[in-house]
């Protein structure tokens, strides 16, 4: 598969401290070119936002981009998307029983063994990092740093997806080094987070990552 060389994540968390609501962000960045956006929410999974989910799935199939739920396999399968685990979610193998063999699934890692033990997982991408510090995860994984990343991406023909403190300032580098795709969150939201703002960041993302 291919993957677009930038993958926005829809962090619901970040999304409130900026205020924005998560279906007018997500319709502005596929507004503005996305050709894949990811739906991250950490609590409790209310009928709220389910609803704020399936509502971002329409918009994407509509735009057609693909659209990837983080760690929720039941959700995924509800809103017929794709699905991203980690290392404390429901393992790949059982997420691939649960999916079938249509769906996207992609697979998170932040060291070398857990990379080489992903290597054998029925994933269709492999995330690793954080290639950089990074403020959007609670208690992150060590800094991996570029050459690292570059030696996994010599590792696997599977799309590679990096991780962890990417912004406009250091995605080419990680692009250099071997990822096929960079994953954002901090740098998708500038302040204010209006609708326009997120569409021009959004564009400017673009044509950064398509230089």
């Amino acid at each position: 598969m291919t993957l677009p060389r930038l993958y926005p994540i829809l962090d619901t968390a970040t999304l409130a401290r900026h205020a924005c609501p998560v279906v007018t962000a997500a319709e502005a960045m596929l507004t503005g070119g996305a050709g894949i956006l990811q739906f991250r929410h950490k609590g409790h999974f209310s009928r709220g936002v389910f609803e704020q989910a399936e509502r971002v799935a329409a918009l994407c199939r509509r735009a057609g981009a693909l659209f990837i739920v983080d760690d929720r396999a039941d959700i995924a399968l509800l809103l017929d998307a794709g699905l991203h685990v980690g290392q404390d979610d429901l393992p790949p193998e059982n997420a691939r029983r649960l999916l079938g063999p249509g769906r996207i699934l992609g697979f998170s890692t932040h060291n070398q063994a857990q990379f080489a033990l992903a290597l054998a997982a029925p994933a269709d991408y492999l995330a690793f990092g954080p290639v950089f510090p990074t403020a959007t995860k609670e208690d992150p994984d060590p800094v991996v740093g570029l050459a690292e990343l570059a030696r996994m991406r010599r590792m696997t023909d599977r799309p590679l997806v990096a991780i962890g403190g990417i912004t406009r300032y250091n995605a080419l580098e990680v692009l250099a080094a071997g990822a096929d795709s960079v994953a954002v969150i901090g740098d998708l939201y500038p302040e204010p987070c209006t609708p326009e703002a997120v569409h021009a960041r959004m564009e400017a993302w673009q044509r950064l990552v398509k230089a």
